[in-house]
């Protein structure tokens, strides 16, 4: 009996980011390795410490270039712990597709940013339906949660809803973002710039029908 409490303690106080999979929870990094994952102009950026993804230098993406789901998502649950740093500004990216450099001309970005001299914050769909509160500070774990439903997506920091945005046709987008539209993909971390620090782990996705 003692060894048994003993073992479902160790099991309780594990990092969430170690149990795997649960609940159809699927993991999108292996915390060893880029395995899985493709980036474009700045290879460098985008490295992996202690298990976690580091992304810190010049402007670059690393697209889901993986097995789960074939590499493209229509309907999800998406979530990440996530780490910024003083000036970080990242971005996660869903339906999208690889290319070679720039900005992704393909899907939405969700922002991630609580300090740097663009406005936007984190959990807003960047240039779509902004937000320009931070939710939590620099330094902190959070978890990013996005949900994609038919032209419903929702974002939540650490549970609290952030967005719920209902796509409708003729909904107009920037110049340069016309493509920013739900229709499927994979998905895609930014590199911002050399001053932006930004921490991942716990990468997963459900996918729903």
């Amino acid at each position: 009996m003692k060894n048994f409490l003993i073992t479902l303690f160790a099991v309780v106080t594990l990092p969430l980011s170690t149990l795997g999979a649960d609940g159809g929870w699927i993991s999108l990094f292996d915390g060893k390795s880029l395995e899985g994952w493709k980036p474009n102009e700045s290879p460098a950026t985008f490295t992996v410490k202690d298990g976690i993804l580091v992304v810190k230098g010049p402007k670059g993406h690393l697209f889901y270039t993986g097995k789960v789901n074939g590499g493209s998502f229509t309907n999800f649950e998406f979530r990440a712990e996530i780490k910024t740093f003083p000036k970080a500004n990242s971005g996660l990216y869903f339906h999208t597709a690889y290319q070679d450099g720039g900005w992704p001309s393909v899907g939405y970005e969700i922002q991630v940013n609580n300090s740097h001299g663009d406005p936007k914050r984190t959990a807003g769909l960047y240039a779509v339906d902004d937000n320009y509160d931070a939710p939590v500070r620099d330094g902190e774990w959070f978890t990013l949660y996005i949900k994609v439903d038919g032209k419903r997506i929702i974002t939540k920091v650490n549970d609290k809803l952030i967005k719920d945005y209902t796509e409708k046709p003729g909904d107009a987008r920037p110049k340069g973002m016309e493509k920013r539209r739900l229709v499927s993909g994979t998905f895609a971390i930014q590199g911002h710039d050399p001053g932006s620090e930004v921490h991942y782990r716990l990468v997963q996705v459900k996918p729903l029908p």
